[in-house]
């Protein structure tokens, strides 16, 4: 019945989905706030995921997608800033909402109100980094937020997992919670490092592209799990498998690339919505269970509402005072404000123990869960509603970037340029037998200039008058050739339909349309920019 269920939250997070990008709405906000409504419909079961399954199955392939993308490069350039984010600034909220949940809930005895602080305490970057995305923040912050939450989540786990020990009495594997936290981070990076060169190993001696992105989809779960084993961070094994993996980039075939660049983003569609929507879907039973324990409803998520409002003003409070040397005071605005909660919270939350070792119920641990969902979702909706308008009036663009990525471009440019012509010049020097020079140096030369009109296309700014008609001719090609490729498509598709042609044959002919309609689309995106 849950599964039933399980598929059908999905089903319809994904039509809201939909609906809410046709009209320019903030995905996760209508997610939530129609997954709370809809959670007090008569006769609804509860959705109960367990929290190996939220962590185990929802989270390695976000983090490790993120990672894939996220280049080791800018990571190691901004990774002071990161680990004031990822690391610092988790364990100061761990320890300040602590002390205060303690002084504040009289359900909490303080190692309870640690555990309230390390579940609480790690940002989800998802919704900062699409609002950024959207709205141009400067590449640098992006790398920021995205490094930063390619790491808090592990520091996270980790002062939960102490917390959490102290409470209920259970030894941890290595005394020393320093050592212990040495131990996630080492450990955590062997294993996802191990895993990875294998399977590059593998993937770099087979040419099957379906194998290749199966072995890269079994990859993240792999070093979870495989690091989870041993006792130590999950997390950073995905994280560290995704940064080996994506420096492969290129090395793979052209199939293989095309098959992973739909395929990852697609779980991230299906993940990020689902875990919206299931925050969402929480709300009446939450307030169910603080009922069942006893508790004033009104009084626990008043509490909520206050550790909320701390949660809130620890990030700027720690931001300015560590990292107003680098960056603007803009800047440090809106990384401050991009702090909203998300999958690890809820999992972490759930997977509080429900008693110790002595069989005694852990102390307030309904209270734990109804704090934590009104962070995460408070979050979510005072934070993701005006970070937009935030970005906008304090007008955060970086005026160096252009001119960085311009150079940037031209250097990519150059290397082409130079890589095309060295290559051409050794195919001169050493022609295939029997082919008459003639004819050789005429098929050099067209691609010659198919190299140099391909160059032209990728080229949009400091241009003649002439080479302005140049681009827009060939803007005007991309489009018309792109409209017969799909009528194309549709003609074969209708002479299938009519009964007139095989569908096997129907499939042969689409595959190369594809390859052909992908690069004409890829063409037309640019030209737009």
């Amino acid at each position: 019945m849950t599964l039933t269920w399980l598929f059908l939250v999905v089903i319809v997070a994904l039509a809201v989905t939909g609906f809410a990008k046709r009209f320019d709405l903030q995905v996760p906000l209508v997610l939530v706030a129609i997954g709370g409504a809809a959670s007090f419909i008569p006769g609804l079961p509860r959705l109960d995921l367990s929290p190996e399954l939220m962590l185990g199955v929802v989270l390695p392939p976000l983090l490790y997608s993120a990672a894939l993308d996220f280049s080791f490069s800018t990571f190691r350039r901004n990774l002071a800033p990161i680990l004031r984010l990822g690391i610092g600034m988790v364990v100061v909220t761990t320890f300040a909402v602590g002390w205060f949940a303690n002084w504040l809930v009289p359900e909490l005895t303080l190692g309870a109100a640690l555990v309230l602080g390390a579940v609480v305490a790690p940002p989800d970057a998802v919704a900062a980094v699409a609002v950024g995305r959207k709205l141009g923040l400067p590449r640098r912050m992006m790398a920021i937020l995205k490094g930063e939450s390619l790491v808090n989540d592990a520091a996270a786990l980790t002062l939960f997992a102490l917390a959490t020990a102290a409470v209920t009495g259970r030894k941890i594997a290595i005394g020393s919670p320093v050592l212990y936290f040495l131990y996630e981070v080492v450990g955590g990076v062997l294993v996802g490092l191990a895993l990875s060169i294998a399977v590059r190993f593998v993937r770099a001696r087979i040419e099957d592209s379906p194998m290749e992105t199966v072995l890269g989809l079994l990859l993240p779960f792999a070093a979870y799990f495989a690091a989870e084993e041993i006792h130590a961070s999950g997390v950073l094994a995905v994280v560290t498998a995704g940064f080996v993996l994506g420096r492969d980039i290129g090395d793979e075939s052209v199939s293989t690339r095309l098959q992973e660049s739909a395929v990852w983003p697609t779980i991230d569609l299906v993940m990020e919505t689902f875990v919206f929507a299931y925050m969402g879907l929480q709300l009446r039973f939450v307030i169910e269970d603080v009922r069942d324990e006893g508790l004033p409803v009104h009084h626990i998520f008043a509490y909520g509402l206050a550790v909320l409002a701390l949660v809130i003003l620890i990030r700027p409070a720690w931001i300015f005072a560590t990292q107003a040397r680098s960056e603007g005071w803009r800047q440090n605005l809106v990384i401050s404000w991009a702090g909203m909660r998300g999958v690890v919270t809820l999992a972490a939350a759930s997977g509080v123990p429900l008693t110790t070792l002595a069989g005694d119920p852990f102390p307030g641990r309904g209270v734990i869960v109804a704090i934590a969902f009104t962070v995460a979702v408070g979050t979510l909706l005072i934070q993701g509603l005006t970070l937009p308008l935030l970005i906008r009036r304090l007008d955060v663009a970086d005026p160096d970037e252009e001119q960085r990525l311009g150079e940037q471009m031209a250097l990519a440019r150059r290397i082409s340029h130079d890589a095309a012509a060295q290559s051409l010049e050794e195919a001169l020097r050493d022609p295939p037998a029997g082919l008459p020079t003639a004819e050789l140096s005429a098929l050099v030369e067209r691609v010659r200039k198919v190299s140099e009109a391909r160059a032209n296309m990728d080229r949009a700014e400091e241009v003649s008058e002439y080479e302005a008609k140049a681009l827009r001719a060939n803007a005007v090609f991309n489009r018309l050739r792109r409209g017969v490729l799909q009528d194309q498509r549709a003609a074969l598709i209708a002479a299938r339909n009519a009964g007139e042609l095989d569908d096997e044959v129907l499939r042969d002919v689409l595959d190369g349309l594809d390859i052909e309609e992908v690069a004409a689309e890829s063409r037309v995106r640019r030209s737009r920019w």
